[in-house]
């Protein structure tokens, strides 16, 4: 039944975040502002494909301990892509509400970005191995919980300010995110149960892409 199910739910939302992404590139008319949440929404469901698909895969076949390899280097992909996803949806933020300067948060963004993706690149994270230590899952999320603070705050404060409607749950949609999958981190070896959270932490992915497809049909139509 979990097979079955989860599978499910994934190419739900696999085809969903693309569907829509691509979308978004081809009706966006040329707008900066939507022609990079279209990027942004096809990387993050590319990104994900790498991890969802052979978890799906081994869910109907023999089992995910026998792709341990596959399923580490799909989460690998994932977490370098994630993060490409949140720097990109900064730049969102600063084409949104007609960011000037602001440099020192850009580059407090791509030092938090970059770091994140050079502590996924160490070879102490064991992405292919079945006793990945938990420690080094921490470390790679520290920047990266940080990235995600940093993003939730630009865009509850802007929203609020400009009384932007059509993006004043952005802000939730990321807290959400996070506040699902952090317990997934520290918890889910320990207590299986713990990883249906991603479940949730994906809706609000998707979540995510609808506000924004749904803000360019309302201003651009």
């Amino acid at each position: 039944m979990q097979a079955i199910m989860e599978t499910l739910f994934d190419a739900v939302y696999l085809t969903t975040v693309l569907t829509l992404g691509i979308l978004m590139l081809l009706k966006c008319k040329g707008n900066k502002q939507y022609r990079l949440f279209g990027i942004m929404a096809v990387v993050l469901g590319f990104g994900d494909a790498f991890h969802l698909i052979p978890r799906a895969y081994a869910l109907c076949t023999t089992g995910l301990d026998n792709y341990t390899s596959a399923l580490g280097i799909g989460k690998f992909i994932t977490s370098v892509t994630m993060t490409i996803f949140y720097v990109i949806l900064y730049y969102v933020w600063r084409l949104r509400y007609r960011v000037e300067g602001k440099n020192m948060i850009t580059y407090a963004v791509y030092v938090l970005g970059i770091l994140r993706i050079v502590l996924c690149l160490f070879p102490q994270n064991a992405w292919t191995s079945p006793d990945a230590p938990l420690s080094w899952g921490i470390y790679r999320n520290i920047p990266f919980t940080i990235l995600g603070i940093v993003i939730i705050s630009l865009f509850y404060r802007s929203a609020k300010e400009k009384q932007d409607v059509l993006f004043k749950h952005m802000w939730l949609t990321i807290l959400i995110s996070f506040g699902f999958y952090l317990p997934v981190v520290l918890f889910a070896d320990a207590i299986p149960m713990i990883g249906m959270l991603m479940m949730p932490k994906t809706c609000a992915y998707v979540w995510t892409v609808l506000i924004g497809f749904h803000a360019m049909r309302k201003e651009l139509s």
